[in-house]
């Protein structure tokens, strides 16, 4: 049986929890509602025995542990900054005592982008992390702020691949294009349903005409949804370079396929793999399940793979070998 490794499995700490309650627009954001949903939020705060059991039941033989978004970007750096390595070390921790089934991304206390750059570090040199996950924007900032460049400094250094994930869009877009509908409603408009995959696939882009990749040629993103709507819309963007000239080394679309990799989410679509793969090559293509927010059990997460119109090649590498592969060099 081939082995399934899973990139986009999510966690969280008890006081990571906490905070999130004073963090600004807590209520409304509602990530503190995240632990507090039940079954939910057992799984989230789970680094033993359920959440290996529910490995078993979808089909998934590794995961690499993330702290579920925000994280601690929408904390205070002096709050931000011990919470991050407290997560850090509770994610080594349960790799130490799973080795064979947890790999881990540091959470980044981006808050204090200098900080951020030594934990991304200490995670992956000291705690054999295999790279970090970074949820877009930090306030207002947006991902290709000036201020954040030692974490991408430090992350193509290391050749340690940073998860690109969502978070909500800010206040003033979620208001004038997410809202007054009904607040159930809103929240799944400019959330999970379309806001954040548009937030996320604009930060992605950004990090790209901003040169972040022209700078730092060795750094690696991933990201999620099939390339948070970025690889639907790859020949209008690219007709950017026809009508402007960008300060790129490259055209735009080599570096969605040299510098980026993609992952479903728990996102189990026939077709949208084969766009991606279409787009960007199946060696671009990895694998997650967004455990526990997309239900993949009674072995759907291994089926979808098992089942596609895929060589045995292929499956191998999305499985487990473009990640491995990646992070070669982090494993060393």
């Amino acid at each position: 049986m081939r082995k399934i490794i899973a990139l986009e499995e999510h966690l969280a700490t008890p006081r990571i929890a906490e905070a999130w309650k004073g963090a600004p627009d807590a209520e409304r954001d509602g990530y503190t509602r995240f632990t507090e949903r039940g079954t939910l939020g057992e799984r989230l705060l789970d680094l033993g025995a359920r959440r290996l059991a529910d490995m078993d039941d979808q089909g998934v033989d590794v995961q690499v542990l993330s702290v579920t978004t925000p994280g601690v970007q929408n904390l205070a750096p002096d709050v931000a900054v011990p919470l991050a390595r407290e997560a850090n070390n509770a994610i080594a921790a349960a790799i130490r005592s799973h080795p064979d089934r947890f790999e881990g991304f540091a959470t980044l206390p981006t808050p204090d982008p200098a900080a951020a750059a030594e934990e991304l570090d200490r995670t992956v040199t000291q705690l054999g992390f295999a790279g970090a996950m970074i949820v877009g924007r930090t306030g207002a900032k947006n991902i290709d702020h000036p201020g954040f460049e030692p974490i991408w400094a430090t992350a193509a250094r290391l050749r340690a691949p940073v998860y690109l994930h969502p978070q909500l869009p800010v206040p003033a877009v979620r208001d004038a294009y997410y809202s007054g509908i009904d607040p159930a409603i809103d929240y799944l408009l400019g959330g999970p349903g379309i806001g954040w995959h548009y937030e996320t696939g604009v930060q992605l882009l950004r990090l790209i005409l901003s040169g972040t990749f022209d700078r730092h040629p060795d750094l690696q993103l991933v990201t999620g949804h099939w390339g948070e709507v970025v690889l639907f819309y790859t020949e209008r963007l690219a007709k950017m370079q026809e009508w402007g000239q960008l300060p790129l080394e490259r055209q735009l679309i080599d570096y969605l396929r040299s510098n980026v990799s993609y992952t479903g989410s728990g996102d189990l679509s026939d077709r949208y793999l084969r766009w991606a793969i279409d787009v960007v090559g199946v060696e671009r293509i990895m694998y997650a399940t967004d455990y526990p927010f997309v239900d993949t059990g009674a072995g759907q997460a291994r089926r979808f793979l098992e089942n596609a119109d895929l060589s045995n090649a292929e499956r191998d590498a999305i499985a487990h070998g473009n990640w491995e592969r990646l992070t070669a060099r982090t494993r060393s």
